[in-house]
């Protein structure tokens, strides 16, 4: 039953519970009355096999009866409560009375008996009786009981305008139907012709109109159920809608949406992709299956966020085996699961190894011989690095520097490395040692020993869901009540969506020479206090400041973090170069000879086998290019050995 039909049955039970208390017992006692002449009626019509129409001795059967029954219910109290909150103690004492009534009609018509009524009939009538009393309670209890409550949660519940009245929003809007906890109130949608129409019985409103629809109908939730958006369409929507004092969801756009029937399952909290405007491109099917279709793949760090979604961009791509490397026994076996149940015509193989053990990754590079290595292994959380430098530097530079190694030994063709925007004059520990990690690449690119295997790295920004991410934590935080941390006013930074950037590493490393820094076209930088207004806004949520000190939720800055930068580049120089893909350029930036690399390299490792954290961030200096520590030493060993 739809929220239409309960509103219509609703129609039907206001005007009965309105009705005066005496009005409503008088209404009962009425009831029980006619059903007890009613089943007497039927008694006799059933023992004499014919309908009758009651005379003598046997109307007089049915005033008795109305004139025993009201009274006995009366002592029980039965009219004393009220039906629609009637449960089991009040069925059990209309049963003992019904009982003790048909117990003395019994006594009268069957035991004494009276003439021109059958005996029988003072059995079957209380029986009969009996049956029509209960059934009528439990009608009366479901229609203005459970029903009602139902109804009138219905009521409470936050009324929901759909956006968009296509296919999508009136599937939207039949799920809307089905469920509690939702007030469906009609359609938004552009389209002129459709406005003051009835849409599967349900009104099409004009967006202008919603500040006045909040206020007469109670708006407080909008659902976007238009798909065939593009993004940017979508955000010129959606921050519109912004102004507004509403929650705003959304249906993912028709690639994410599965064939089928729309369910409120399918309905997110917005994603910042949806705040971003940003339209994805379309692969290019020549280079995104030019080093995976039917060759072995090997990617590193595959259960992180970039490595699982690299695995799963190059399982649709048809590999013809996919090496899956991980440190991390749960991650490993986490994402192993979940590709599995994506293909079974790929052979996964499953590696626990450290991408720092030589022995180990070069067992598995000649046990297999992948044609690509895509190192996405890495530790990247800024803060975490910064009070951790020597495990940061010696998994960032020299997992990078075995595996890259190992795969010019077993002559592996293809070796990319997984970058980041923050090995661009870098700030942090973390940043430095990527940027060290791309220039190990570009210096063994330039190495004759190493010319077999064609060096490569992709360099882009914060990917969006990845362990981290600003988005979930500003929601929680919302949903916590605030208020919403952030380091800086000014802090910004560039997104995009890990598909998408799988997608794009995947087709730069297709036009590789060797030794190219491919850069990851970003879209504009999002200022992070823009964003988190945006998120509590379209929750239907007010900022808290000093112009509205009413308001729900508060933004509090916390200060910015060991190593944290308040603007992200993504390039060195400034002659980046186009590719023949539109979102990838390549950059050309300095580096060190290999000869002169290696040698500071083995000073560096020196000093991470003591913890000599002061000379750890000197040697970075010295090597990478723009890197200028922002904070003073935040080693957690070094800062506990030294105090």
């Amino acid at each position: 039953m739809n929220f239409k039909d309960l509103l219509k049955i609703n129609n039907l039970a206001t005007p009965v519970l309105a009705l005066p208390r005496p009005l409503k017992r008088f209404i009962a006692v009425t009831a029980d009355a006619l059903l007890a002449f009613i089943a007497l009626w039927l008694a006799l019509s059933l023992r004499l096999e014919s309908w009758v129409v009651l005379e003598g001795n046997q109307l007089w059967a049915g005033l008795l009866a109305i004139l025993m029954v009201v009274p006995i219910f009366t002592y029980f109290g039965l009219y004393r409560a009220i039906f629609r909150y009637s449960g089991w103690r009040a069925m059990m004492t209309m049963v003992h009375a019904s009982l003790l009534y048909g117990l003395i009609y019994a006594m009268v018509f069957t035991v004494v008996g009276v003439s021109g009524v059958p005996r029988s009939v003072g059995v079957i009538q209380p029986i009969l009786f009996l049956i029509a009393v209960g059934l009528t309670r439990a009608l009366v209890r479901y229609w203005l009981g459970g029903l009602y409550r139902e109804i009138l949660n219905r009521q409470n519940s936050p009324g929901v305008l759909i956006y968009g009245a296509g296919e999508a929003g009136r599937q939207l809007q039949r799920a809307l139907s089905m469920a509690l906890g939702y007030r469906p109130l009609g359609y938004l949608d552009d389209e002129q012709q459709l406005h003051g129409k009835l849409v599967d019985g349900w009104p099409v409103y004009n967006p202008q109109d919603l500040p006045a629809l909040i206020e007469s109908l109670g708006v407080a939730d909008v659902l976007m159920a238009m798909p065939l958006l593009k993004r940017s369409e979508r955000l010129q929507c959606i921050e519109w809608l912004r102004q507004y004092p509403v929650h705003v969801r959304t249906l993912p756009s028709l690639d994410d949406l599965a064939s089928g029937k729309v369910t409120l399952a399918d309905l997110h909290e917005l994603d910042i992709e949806d705040l971003l405007g940003r339209d994805s491109v379309l692969p290019d099917d020549s280079l995104i299956n030019r080093n995976t279709r039917d060759r072995v793949v090997l990617v590193t760090g595959a259960g992180g966020s970039i490595g699982s979604e690299l695995c799963r961009q190059v399982l649709a791509c048809s590999p013809r085996k996919l090496l899956l490397i991980d440190h991390s026994e749960f991650a490993l076996y986490e994402i192993h699961q979940s590709l599995l149940e994506l293909s079974d015509d790929v052979e996964l193989v499953p590696l626990l190894a450290s991408v720092q053990n030589e022995s180990r990754m070069g067992e598995i590079l000649e046990t297999w011989v992948p044609h690509i290595i895509y190192h996405a292994a890495a530790y990247k959380h800024v803060p975490l690095v910064e009070h951790n430098p020597a495990e940061g530097v010696r998994n960032n530079v020299w997992g990078t520097w075995v595996c890259a190694r190992m795969a010019a030994q077993y002559q592996v063709p293809h070796f990319v490395l997984i970058s980041t925007d923050k090995a661009v004059r870098p700030t942090n520990i973390m940043g430095a040692s990527k940027r060290l990690a791309e220039m190990v690449l570009q210096a063994m690119a330039e190495s004759a020993s190493t010319s077999s295997t064609c060096f490569s790295m992709v360099r882009f920004g914060n990917v969006l869901g990845s362990s981290g991410s600003v988005v979930p934590k500003f929601r929680q935080q919302i949903e916590d009540g605030g208020p919403v941390t952030l380091t800086h006013l000014e802090i910004t930074r560039f997104f995009m969506t890990i598909p998408e950037a799988a997608q794009l590493v995947i087709q730069a490393s297709a036009m590789a020479t060797g030794g190219d820094v491919f850069v990851l076209e970003m879209g504009q930088p999002v200022k992070i206090f823009d964003l988190a207004r945006r998120i509590v806004e379209l929750s239907g949520l007010t900022l808290k400041n000093e112009a509205n000190p009413e308001g729900d939720i508060e933004i509090e800055v916390t200060g910015l973090r060991p190593g944290e930068k308040l603007y992200e580049e993504l390039l060195i120089g400034n002659d980046p170069r186009s590719t023949e893909h539109p979102r990838i350029m390549k950059a050309h930036e300095r580096m060190l000879p290999y000869s002169l690399l290696n040698e500071k390299l083995g000073l560096l490792e020196a000093a991470l086998s003591t913890n000599d954290v002061p000379l750890i961030r000197q040697l970075l200096q010295e090597m990478v290019s723009g890197y200028k520590p922002d904070s003073n030493m935040v080693d957690l060993v070094y800062l506990e050995q030294n105090q």
